[in-house]
């Protein structure tokens, strides 16, 4: 039977990268993602075909989304795609990729033949339930996050969609795993396990609380509603989620215990004086320029629990969480990780605390794209220039459609390289170039020449553009690649003997 064929938007984020590797034998899978593969630690695969792209550019989503169609479409899309950060502001990231975003991806769904489109939501798109009371698949995403608002704002647009294909939506409790990559359980680890002033304080009674799952645990669900796309009724909420909340208190004893072999009594600070204090802390951090992770935004969910009752969404899915993944029984996997292999465990949490912005090489690779033929006519020009300091004769030779040509080549291998961040691409262009240079005639000092004006010619072409980019970015992506560049044509010359 053949594969079916599934799109992950976000395939580059944490739960997409683990369900890559899970479903990559069963599936045909076309993976979407910010970062390159090899950055973000996805498989690769034969069954995966990856693109890294921003889908808050239509445009070049566009261009892969035909490219799906075209091959036959797809049965499911799981929409995973989302910025969320814990600083409380609303960062503009919010509307860009949690509505704009979802919008592009919705509209431009319409003709691929889906038979689910699937999106992914969380607990903490809703309010923390009344006391002895509990989320469920029908409470709405109504918190008062912004990235709450973005949730219900993209449930709100499902709707419009539902005459192109059916929908349905997953909400996940606190996703952890083995190495952490939760924000705020990796920053109470490394507080309770120091020693800081503060490594005993809980805020308010520690009675804070919401609903971890362990990442394979929320793999293993989304496994079981791709294996019954037809399952889900039109918008129907699955809650993958354990019904219990831990708390901060539960959370300190066991990891101090496992780490330190006795236990640690916690301080309490009165929840009337945590906001207080919270807003002092920032403050100085905005002083000193290094803002603490505790905001004050944080002290009106002191003390309050996340209880969640997903009975229906066990029933319906025949899944439910296992209990040697809970986080209480995990956490010594979790401190293991940490004391043995502290660098690993830095570095892949700090990754995760990382603001999402757009990359760099996608910013510059959209750039050089939307000018394209200004750079390729350019360099023609430039080459065939009579009035220019130094004349290259072999190249006045070259008909100037070879000319338009080889420019598109070479801008295009450019491209790629920045893409997907490897230079390595570029400088194999140039070693054919030299040795198709080096054939005709041509000289090491021409081909060299060639590319240095290339350089010349996307920096200034680039340099007319607004925006982020510095030029240290211009020149890590374009100078340097171009250099590399520059190096293997010489070096080609060298090892043929060709002429300097």
């Amino acid at each position: 039977m053949p594969l079916q064929r599934i799109i992950v938007i976000g395939a580059s984020g944490f739960v997409g990268r683990h369900l890559l590797d899970e479903i990559k034998e069963t599936h045909q899978i076309f993976g979407l993602g910010r970062r390159s593969q090899h950055e973000c630690g996805a498989p690769i695969h034969p069954n995966i075909s990856w693109t890294q792209i921003d889908i808050g550019d239509r445009e070049a989503l566009l261009k892969v989304f035909e490219e799906i169609k075209a091959s036959g479409g797809a049965d499911v899309l799981l929409h995973l795609a989302a910025h969320y950060d814990f600083t409380g502001e609303e960062h503009p990231e919010y509307w860009r990729t949690n509505v704009d975003g979802l919008r592009n991806v919705l509209e431009l769904s319409k003709g691929l033949g889906l038979r689910r489109f699937i999106f992914a939501s969380s607990v903490a798109a809703s309010l923390f339930p009344a006391p002895g009371g509990a989320l469920t698949e029908a409470s709405p995403p109504d918190g008062e996050h912004i990235y709450a608002v973005t949730k219900r704002l993209g449930e709100e647009m499902l709707r419009e969609y539902s005459p192109h294909f059916p929908t349905c939506i997953v909400r996940f409790a606190a996703l952890f795993s083995d190495w952490c990559e939760y924000p705020p359980l990796y920053v109470f680890l490394e507080t309770w396990l120091s020693r800081r002033w503060n490594a005993r304080l809980l805020g308010g009674r520690g009675e804070s609380a919401v609903p971890y799952l362990h990442v394979r645990d929320a793999i293993l669900a989304l496994r079981t509603l791709l294996a019954q796309p037809e399952l889900p009724l039109e918008r129907e909420v699955f809650v993958i989620s354990p019904d219990r909340a831990i708390s901060h208190r539960e959370l300190f004893a066991s990891a101090t215990m496992t780490s330190f072999g006795q236990p640690v009594r916690p301080i309490g600070m009165p929840r009337v004086l945590c906001r207080p204090a919270m807003w002092a802390r920032d403050l100085l951090g905005r002083i000193l320029g290094e803002r603490p992770f505790e905001r004050p935004w944080m002290a009106k969910y002191i003390d309050l629990r996340m209880t969640v009752n997903a009975s229906r969404t066990r029933q319906r899915l025949q899944w439910a969480p296992r209990p040697r993944l809970g986080i209480l029984r995990r956490l010594q996997f979790l401190l293991e990780n940490r004391k043995t292999r502290p660098a690993d465990w830095n570095s892949v949490n700090l990754a995760a605390m990382k603001i999402v912005r757009v990359h760099p090489n996608l910013q510059i690779h959209r750039l050089l794209e939307a000018h394209e033929e200004e750079i390729c006519s350019t360099m023609t020009e430039q080459l065939l220039a009579p009035q220019r300091p130094r004349r290259f004769e072999r190249y006045e030779q070259i008909p100037r459609h070879e000319h338009d040509w080889y420019n598109r080549l070479l801008l295009h291998s450019l491209m790629s390289s920045i893409r997907t961040r490897e230079k390595a691409l570029f400088k194999s262009h140039c070693r054919d170039l030299a040795e198709q240079r080096r054939t005709r005639g041509f000289t090491a000092e021409e081909v060299c020449h060639e590319l240095s004006l290339f350089n010349e010619v996307c920096l200034k072409t680039l340099a007319t553009e607004p925006g982020p980019l510095t030029l240290a970015e211009l020149d890590d992506y374009i100078t340097a690649a171009i250099q590399f560049g520059i190096d293997e044509v010489e070096d080609v010359f060298e090892q043929r003997g060709g002429q300097r």
